[in-house]
């Protein structure tokens, strides 16, 4: 099986801890070039550090904030006409947290800012690339919400699955090209971003976060909280020459939790 990814440029988007971290290290271990982006450079110059270099790799960071589009595409367009990006990892943290009926149209707006069109922006820029060197590989981190909503996340169950329909429309555009478009959907991961949700249902609720962690734990069929490396070697799987054949999917890390096929 080939997952050898030598000599392929990886952009990881909030790459600078969770899941993109993770993402960026099985990359870089698998012989990738990866450029990371987030927007805090002192985690960015720490997290190049822990990349793999044992295939002469050359690794490098862009402090960005895809949420500041303009100043995002300046800098996107500045790296892909210095090198083609084979694979591009596109992660951006969660909304806020909160029923749907108390979101406000602003709250969906930028949602859909942060995500979809962020997504939508990085994928224009880079895919010209991949189509001339006749590789591309395209891997949204989402959510399980994809395929089941969530509770108390209404405005990021709305627009995970926007992102989901995106991708699988757009996969189906550039597979002639050779190109695949994945989704995947991490469950309860242990990052900062579970850590605040837990936060919020305690103080919703007026119960400990502990109780809170154990009935999150009792929902899923392992018991435990994934770990950011197990949701990365999904991705580098998806970002390997070994899926070659796969597109337009979206695949569930998330420990049997989701009640769905």
């Amino acid at each position: 099986m080939n997952i050898n990814l030598s000599g392929k440029n990886a952009l990881v988007c909030g790459s600078s801890k969770g899941i993109g971290k993770a993402s960026a290290i099985a990359l870089s271990k698998l012989g990738a070039n990866v450029i990371l982006l987030a927007r805090n450079a002192d985690q960015l110059m720490d997290t190049v550090k822990e990349l793999e270099l044992t295939d002469g790799q050359h690794h490098s960071f862009i402090v960005a904030d895809t949420s500041d589009h303009d100043g995002l595409q300046k800098k996107i367009k500045t790296l892909v006409a210095s090198r083609t990006i084979h694979i591009l990892i596109n992660n951006t943290g969660g909304p806020p947290s909160g029923a749907i009926l108390i979101a406000s149209a602003e709250d969906f707006i930028a949602a859909y800012h942060n995500h979809l069109i962020t997504n939508h922006i990085l994928a224009g820029l880079v895919v010209p690339g991949m189509k001339k060197s006749g590789y591309g590989r395209i891997i949204n981190i989402i959510s399980t919400s994809v395929k089941i909503p969530l509770k108390g996340l209404g405005v990021s169950n709305t627009t995970r699955g926007a992102v989901a329909s995106w991708a699988k429309t757009l996969s189906n555009e550039l597979a002639p090209f050779g190109i695949t478009v994945n989704n995947v959907l991490p469950g309860a991961t242990a990052t900062d971003r579970l850590g605040e949700i837990i936060d919020n249902k305690a103080d919703k609720t007026q119960t400990s976060k502990e109780k809170v962690t154990e009935e999150m734990k009792a929902e899923i069929p392992m018991g435990r909280f994934g770990q950011p490396e197990e949701i990365a070697f999904a991705v580098a799987f998806f970002a390997s020459p070994a899926a070659s054949y796969i597109t337009g999917v979206s695949i569930a890390v998330d420990g049997g939790r989701t009640g769905s096929m």
